[in-house]
């Protein structure tokens, strides 16, 4: 059997209480990691840390996953904050950009969720609608009861994802804001029944894949993690 490849995987920075404990903790839920062991990847959690260490880190990696979590600084897009946008996290926010350029500079295989997509796209120059129910007119992509409702999608076929990925399906969504205006380089791969860019990807690169949805809860994505993991394979044995 080969090597397992080693991803990067992103985490949060916050406050979490265990048993007695109430203290600033690196965590993230073990269920964006499952479908990785599942499919044969060895995930290196890493915690926010100085953007200048970005390179180094990827030197040992295989591929980079960017998980989901609080919203992007609109800062960065050049944005007001909406009254609905979390507050920024400004050390995750640098430290996952750092590591997207090393990666993308690298030509490492991406994959992005929810958060990760949208990242993705400021990243490379775009924007965000910061407040979803603002542009469909209803809160069916978050409620806020922590549910992760089904919501229509449709692939392009020709794309990274369209290979892996069935062309029309219902996925797990859970979302407040969507790529609005697209980045440098980018195109669009999946959208929702309501107009809404749901995945994207970069052609230039074997794979950089980024989706707004959560494949972590949805059984039926068998294909897409084994895809990010197969090119993550094909990365380490070219290095």
């Amino acid at each position: 059997m080969s090597t397992p490849p080693m991803i990067a995987t992103t985490t949060y920075r916050e406050v979490a209480s265990t048993g007695i404990w109430t203290q600033e903790a690196v965590w993230l839920p073990d269920a964006y990691l499952a479908p990785l062991r599942r499919a044969g990847g060895t995930a290196a959690v890493l915690p926010p840390d100085a953007p200048d260490r970005a390179g180094a880190a990827l030197d040992r990696m295989d591929g980079l996953y960017l998980t989901g979590g609080y919203d992007v600084d609109p800062a960065l897009y050049d944005a007001a904050r909406h009254p609905e946008t979390d507050a920024p996290r400004a050390d995750r926010d640098a430290w996952e950009l750092a590591l997207l350029a090393a990666a993308v500079e690298r030509g490492m295989p991406v994959l992005g969720v929810c958060r990760g997509a949208q990242l993705l796209n400021v990243a490379r120059g775009g924007t965000l609608h910061q407040h979803v129910p603002d542009v469909v007119g209803h809160t069916g992509y978050q409620r806020g009861d922590a549910v992760f409702r089904p919501v229509e999608v449709s692939l392009q076929p020709g794309t990274v994802l369209a290979r892996c990925h069935p062309a029309m399906r219902a996925v797990p969504v859970y979302h407040h804001q969507a790529i609005d205006r697209l980045g440098r380089g980018l195109v669009v791969s999946a959208r929702s029944v309501d107009g809404l860019i749901e995945a994207i990807e970069d052609p230039a690169l074997a794979f950089c894949v980024a989706v707004q949805w959560h494949p972590e809860h949805d059984p039926g994505q068998v294909g897409l993690w084994e895809a990010f993991v197969e090119a993550s394979r094909a990365y380490a044995a070219r290095a």
